[in-house]
Parts: C-alpha cells; structure tokens; sequence
C-alpha cells in the first residue's frame, strides 16, 4: 500500500514536471516546443529548462501535505531528486 501511494506521488511529480516545462516554453519562448527543445540543447541550457519546470512540484507537493498524503508527498520529492540528478548530469557534460 505504502509503495503504492509513493509510486503516485512519483508518476504526479514527473507529470508536474514535464508539464511545467512545457508551460514555461509555452509562455516565455518564441518558437515551438521542438525548436525551443533543441535550440536548449545546441546551447547547453536542457538543464535551467528541466529546473524551472520542476517550480510545480512544489505546488504538488505541498498540495499532497496539505491532504495529508504524505507518502505521496515522499513520491514528488523522489521525482524532483531525480529531476535534480538530470540537472546535474546536463550541468556536468
């Protein structure tokens, strides 16, 4: 059961993610996703555009602590480590 509702917690935090990325790119970039997306790698800057769309999670996760789901909560804040480790490796090569 625990597994389970970490698990939820995961697949919410990678959703809040990507959809925050994609909002971001939506509302602050002048071209599409696809040309923004590869325009970031050309340029070094995946990392600062995956970054700025994990800002969801926090609303996902203090959503899930306010309900009282807290393993949930647990679940986003692994997604977002992840996130962070990704960060780090587009930072690093």
């Amino acid at each position: 059961m625990i597994k389970k509702e970490i698990l939820i917690g995961f697949i919410v935090g990678i959703i809040a993610n990507t959809f925050g990325t994609l909002l971001y790119i939506l509302i602050f970039s002048d071209y599409g996703i696809a040309e923004t997306y590869s325009m970031a790698v050309q340029q070094g800057h995946v990392g600062s555009l995956l970054a700025l769309g994990a800002v969801l999670n926090l609303a996902a996760f203090f959503g899930f602590l306010k309900i009282k789901r807290d393993y949930r909560a647990r679940g986003v804040l692994i997604a977002t480590l992840m996130t962070a480790f990704l960060i780090l490796y587009y930072k690093i090569s």
